[in-house]
């Protein structure tokens, strides 16, 4: 039997994204388009602040417990540690840099493009990189392992997102 016709597979590859190529970039994209659309229907995170975070929240707490709570079984059916099917971690990850989107910007479209444009690529850039602790965090065995690496890389891209709107954008 795929494991897109098994349901406990479904929330670990992000509803099958996990089986695409480029499988990371993929798991990350589902938490830019709904951030985007929660701003585009006036529910933002200046427009609506509870509301958007607590979403964010939701996401990263079922793809995080979708991640650990079945890493070692994904493991085993992919035959490999962090498997690339896996990508729940990815939508996970990409929440945090999500959650602080510079409160104060200009609304326009294309500065809040621009922030979720930069949270997106930020973010798959230190998940690919994996600067410490990312890098140690990956070793460990399991869900855990597989999860963890991508909360550094979003608290990463998070900074990074804030230091431009900062420095540069203003």
């Amino acid at each position: 039997m795929q494991p897109l016709h098994r349901p406990k597979f479904l929330l670990p590859t992000t509803f099958g994204l996990g089986h695409l190529p480029a499988s990371g970039t993929w798991g990350s994209i589902p938490t830019v388009v709904l951030a985007g659309l929660l701003i585009a229907f006036g529910l933002g995170p200046v427009s609506s602040p509870f509301l958007y975070h607590l979403v964010l929240l939701v996401v990263l707490v079922v793809f995080s417990l979708a991640t650990v709570l079945r890493g070692e079984e994904t493991e085993a059916f992919f035959l490999g540690e962090d498997p690339s099917e896996v990508v729940a971690d990815e939508t996970a990850g990409q929440c945090i840099p999500l959650f602080a989107l510079p409160i104060g910007m200009d609304p326009s479209f294309w500065r809040v493009s621009f922030a979720l444009l930069l949270a997106f690529l930020a973010f798959r850039f230190f998940d690919i990189v994996k600067v410490w602790p990312a890098n140690a965090l990956q070793r460990i065995r399991g869900g855990w392992g597989i999860l963890l690496d991508d909360i550094a890389a979003g608290v990463y891209a998070l900074i990074f997102v804030q230091v431009v709107f900062a420095l540069v954008v203003r």
